[in-house]
């Protein structure tokens, strides 16, 4: 077995029993290796980061507050439905762009549950091109999902499954209640601490979807003074200042379970009503904002393809499958 190989495989053992310790003389006889490989393979760990503490009688315990994103820190938290694609989670201390990344090996034949985690990115992207704040410690995923392994393939859709997936395990792993801003943002009071970025690619000779990438990029661990003076007072973290550490694994596999294992078994019907719960504009007024005009309309509901449906002065009815909604005073 390669040293990389090794490390790997201690790595695997300790996250399942993170918080617990293992012996070394368990540790080899499991995994097959001698105690010196061991040694090496915890010391490797180590100068990654990992804080692994060491007893002479009770052997080896990966610190619960161990923050670092890993495939085997993150397969613990994976649901039966989504085990299939542990071997499909790839990390990287830093990547220009998870999306970037992703759509690279999409054209190389990646398969359906492909997933990039990143620490950082150095060209984090939002909507139209816009950057996306991207420092170490935050959670940037993205995910390949191939056309005909979900239950549908409209961009609208598979977006509102991702934003009511990121709000189900935010609330699941931290107890909170964040909402969903249209299109493709995540405010916890009223500020945004995630932004989801989907985009599709179509085969040309078909015209239909052949393979589509979901970005999620999720504050974690900033506090306000770590963002940009742009952002301070709009973007805010899950964890500010480390309160709850070591919970980016679990995060990551939550989101992974609502998206590519129970997520993509359910019903159009259950996603839309789910999604719809979390809105947090509908009967909102506020500024619609496309490309070519604007205008002033109230957000009433979403359409069964998850766009946004908006009421406009003269009362005409429009549908959006793009722009934005700029939220106004709660409808009185």
């Amino acid at each position: 077995m390669k040293e990389n190989e090794t490390r790997d495989s201690v790595l695997a053992v300790l996250e399942s029993r993170r918080g617990g310790y293992v012996s070394g003389e368990a540790l080899a006889q499991e995994l097959k290796l001698s105690r010196t490989a061991v040694w090496k393979a915890i010391e490797a760990l180590r100068g990654k980061g990992y804080r692994i503490r060491a007893s002479s009688r009770r052997g080896y315990c990966l610190d619960g507050d161990n923050d670092l994103l890993s495939p085997q820190g993150i397969r613990p938290f994976l649901a039966a439905s989504a085990q299939q694609y542990a071997e499909r989670i790839h990390c990287f201390p830093v990547l220009a762009s998870t999306n970037r990344a992703a759509k690279e090996m999409a054209l190389s034949g990646a398969g359906h549950g492909t997933v990039l985690l990143a620490d950082s990115q150095t060209e984090g992207r939002g909507r139209y091109a816009r950057a996306f704040f991207s420092p170490p410690g935050g959670l940037y995923m993205s995910l390949i999902l191939k056309s005909g392994e979900l239950p549908f393939e409209e961009k609208t859709l598979v977006t509102a499954l991702a934003a009511y997936g990121v709000c189900g395990a935010v609330e699941a792993v931290c107890g909170l209640q964040p909402g969903i801003k249209w299109v493709n943002d995540i405010l916890l009071d009223g500020k945004k601490i995630c932004g989801i970025l989907t985009e599709a690619v179509t085969d040309f000779e078909s015209g239909c979807v052949d393979w589509i990438v979901v970005g999620i990029g999720m504050n974690i661990h900033a506090r306000e003074a770590d963002f940009p003076s742009d952002l301070r007072g709009k973007a805010a973290s899950i964890d500010p200042g480390f309160v709850h550490s070591g919970i980016r694994n679990h995060l990551a596999g939550e989101i992974i379970n609502r998206i590519l294992g129970e997520g993509a078994c359910q019903r159009k019907e259950t996603i839309l009503e789910e999604y719809r719960k979390r809105l947090i504009m509908l009967g909102r007024r506020g500024t619609v904002s496309l490309a070519a005009e604007s205008f002033e309309a109230t957000a009433v509901d979403v359409d069964g393809e998850g766009r946004l449906l908006v009421r406009k002065e003269n009362g005409e009815i429009r549908a959006l499958s793009y722009g934005e909604f700029r939220m106004g005073q709660p409808k009185g």
